[in-house]
């Protein structure tokens, strides 16, 4: 609307100062110069004197041109006005801003919906300080999100399009939560994305048990049925009470000495190819490694024995202390 607001006044513009020179040309027969010249004098009303006498039909034309003059100055007066009384200024220097901070990410995670779903997933990036740029095509839904939370970045536009991803920086990006409540759009951004970004991770949200398999044949990594892990969770919280509030404290972070995460072997660590006895991980640093997933075979090993391999691209889930945590990404890296 504002930028519409902008174009409309901008031709208006150019196109009053257009017929003004070539109405001079016609009428007076002047030559470009003195008609652009004559025309910016009458349309500013500066008061300076004619290039030339004017015919009849000049001074009629004239007339008409000082009108349009006056019209456009404070039609354009008249937006300034009230667009800084409605902060239209300073939202477009903030949405600027947003974007130059948005194109200069990498690395991070694209967030699609907020939604009773979405709202939970980003408060666990806010939570795990993860960077994240949220998109929502609902400009109210994102305000009443963002006066919470102000310095989350954000795009207001529909995620299934490529160029609302594409601005999101999802060729830079880590990774892509689709969370929102049409099975049909979630499934158009796991193609969409994989296709702009093979290497990119992808996890989208279920809302029909039957979307699952389409979901992960359209790129998904990981599929989650908010229904479904709801039904399970509370079961299990009934069946195993003390397990499920041991894992809910340390999932949720909530306990501020002790971390259950993952770290990937990087290249040049000297931790690959060696064996768990040989990296003396638990004894060094006090970290327990109660799961390996193996890069090669794409394979998840829990309770991994000490003659377990490490290799580059695997990871490993440390569970610790934050400190113990940071030490390990350290010999990962």
């Amino acid at each position: 609307m504002i930028h519409r607001r902008v174009a409309i006044i901008v031709i208006a513009i150019v196109a009053v100062f257009l017929g003004g020179t070539v109405g001079y040309m016609i009428i007076e027969g002047w030559s470009f110069n003195e008609a652009l010249y004559m025309t910016i004098i009458t349309i500013s009303t500066v008061g300076y004197g004619e290039v030339r006498p004017l015919s009849g039909g000049g001074r009629a034309f004239t007339a008409t041109l000082i009108i349009s003059g006056i019209l456009l100055i404070a039609t354009g007066a008249n937006f300034i006005f009230s667009s800084i009384m409605e902060g239209t200024f300073g939202e477009i220097f903030r949405r600027q801003g947003m974007q130059q901070k948005i194109s200069k990410m990498k690395d991070h995670f694209v967030i699609c919906g907020v939604g009773a779903v979405g709202e939970d997933i980003i408060q666990e990036f806010i939570s795990a300080n993860e960077p994240f740029v949220l998109i929502d095509k609902e400009q109210e839904v994102i305000e009443a999100f963002t006066r919470e939370h102000p310095k989350i970045l954000y795009i207001t536009g529909d995620a299934t399009h490529d160029d609302i991803l594409k601005y999101a920086g999802i060729d830079k990006a880590k990774g892509i939560v689709a969370a929102l409540g049409n099975d049909a759009d979630n499934l158009y951004i796991c193609l969409t994305a994989r296709s702009l970004n093979p290497d990119l991770r992808i996890i989208s949200r279920a809302v029909e048990a039957g979307s699952i398999d389409k979901l992960k044949k359209a790129g998904a990594d990981y599929v989650f049925s908010p229904e479904k892990i709801g039904g399970i969770h509370l079961a299990a919280a009934a069946l195993r009470p003390t397990v499920m509030s041991f894992l809910d404290t340390i999932m949720r972070g909530q306990h501020l000495n002790l971390l259950l995460d993952e770290v990937t072997v990087k290249t040049g660590s000297p931790l690959a190819g060696k064996t768990l006895k040989e990296t003396e991980i638990s004894r060094k640093i006090g970290i327990v490694i109660p799961a390996l997933k193996s890069a090669e075979l794409n394979k998840l090993t829990f309770n991994p024995s000490s003659d377990s391999v490490i290799n580059v691209g695997d990871t490993l889930i440390g569970f610790g202390t934050p400190e113990q945590m940071t030490q390990l990404r350290k010999i990962c890296s």
